[in-house]
């Protein structure tokens, strides 16, 4: 037997084993895992839309020691302002720089970053056109038809400000503007066809299924389920339950005394709002009193799992409801329910 032929097996074993490497290589590349800054960038954009600053606050932290830099944050903060709104944007730029002096007062050194810099052309409405083209992959003729053409200003708007004014900027590239934009379209409701045109604006750039899917992964655990569905329903996923089996309802029965009555309803109304605000997990904690005895407070309590309970107790607003009125609560009584119609349990508050 010849030397070749003894060495043919080899050879095809290794050939075989490089084209496995390679194509686990090329579909890593094709559906890559959204890196640690990414999933920072898609949180705080989405936070940011959602007006929850104290989430916003720790999610800040997290972004600049996943490796965003002090420019590119501010750049996320300040387009963003172009889909949720000034006052949203402005509140996250003041959040973000109470977030900069509080990490350089225990001498945290952040990165600054790529030097923020802005060219002015003389045609911007062409600008914005071609980057919007260069976004889409589709001619933008101009006006645009349909709302371009029915109010110019907006379109104008649209080309000059926002494609060119604020994509002039190079310290983020286009597929971290678009996670931006797409992050923040999904935490908002009522934006479903805007979104979908980012979402492939997103995949232009380079962003993948298996990516948007984290996405909305993402827009679950810190914004909503139902917010979440809202993106996977656009791209062609499964729908998640907006309840889960393990799901927690119960009616708190409280007596209060009587002299710390007001007190107590003014704290209680802080903290049921801060619940429903700050935490997704809390489906519902629905304050009421009895008419004939507004002593005996009655408060329905929904939240989406142990989980979400468990993580409740630990919020700074459930723990200072709970030392802050010890003294006030003369009776307590905790009533665990059980749901007869779960399908039917988020049509409850539709009607308001």
């Amino acid at each position: 037997m010849s030397k070749n032929t003894l060495l043919r097996p080899v050879f095809l074993f290794m050939l075989t084993l490089n084209m496995l490497k390679m194509n686990a290589q090329q579909n890593t590349i094709a559906h890559p895992s959204l890196s640690a800054p990414q999933q920072s960038i898609v949180i705080i954009a989405a936070l940011t839309a959602t007006g929850d600053l104290d989430g916003l606050k720790k999610e800040l932290h997290v972004g600049l020691d996943a490796g965003l830099s002090v420019n590119e944050i501010k750049e996320i903060l300040v387009q963003l302002y172009a889909y949720c709104g000034f006052p949203r944007s402005l509140n996250a730029i003041n959040s973000f720089k109470a977030v900069l002096d509080e990490r350089k007062a225990k001498g945290i050194q952040d990165t600054i970053g790529k030097e923020i810099v802005v060219t002015d052309t003389k045609d911007k409405y062409e600008q914005g056109r071609k980057v919007l083209e260069t976004l889409t992959k589709t001619a933008q003729p101009k006006p645009a038809p349909g709302f371009g053409a029915f109010a110019p200003r907006i379109d104008a708007f649209l080309k000059e400000h926002l494609f060119a004014d604020i994509f002039a900027s190079d310290v983020l590239d286009y597929q971290q503007r678009e996670l931006t934009t797409i992050a923040a379209l999904s935490a908002m409701s009522g934006v479903a066809p805007q979104l979908q045109s980012h979402l492939a604006m997103g995949k232009n750039t380079g962003l993948s299924t298996a990516q948007l899917i984290q996405v909305a992964e993402l827009i679950g655990q810190h914004i909503s389920v139902s917010q979440a569905n809202v993106l996977r329903k656009l791209l062609e996923q499964p729908l998640l339950p907006l309840t889960q089996p393990d799901m927690m309802v119960r009616i708190a029965e409280i007596e209060i005394v009587p002299e710390h009555l007001e007190e107590y309803n003014a704290i209680l109304r802080e903290e049921a709002a801060a619940s429903m605000i700050k935490e997704p997990g809390v489906i519902a904690i629905f304050p009421m009193y009895q008419r004939e005895n507004a002593n005996q407070v009655r408060i329905v309590e929904i939240y989406a799992s142990k989980a979400a309970y468990q993580s409740h107790l630990t919020t700074p607003h459930f723990q200072h409801y709970k030392t802050s009125t010890l003294k006030m609560v003369k009776a307590l009584k905790l009533v665990e329910m059980e749901s007869v119609d779960k399908e039917r349990m988020s049509q409850i508050f539709e009607k308001l």
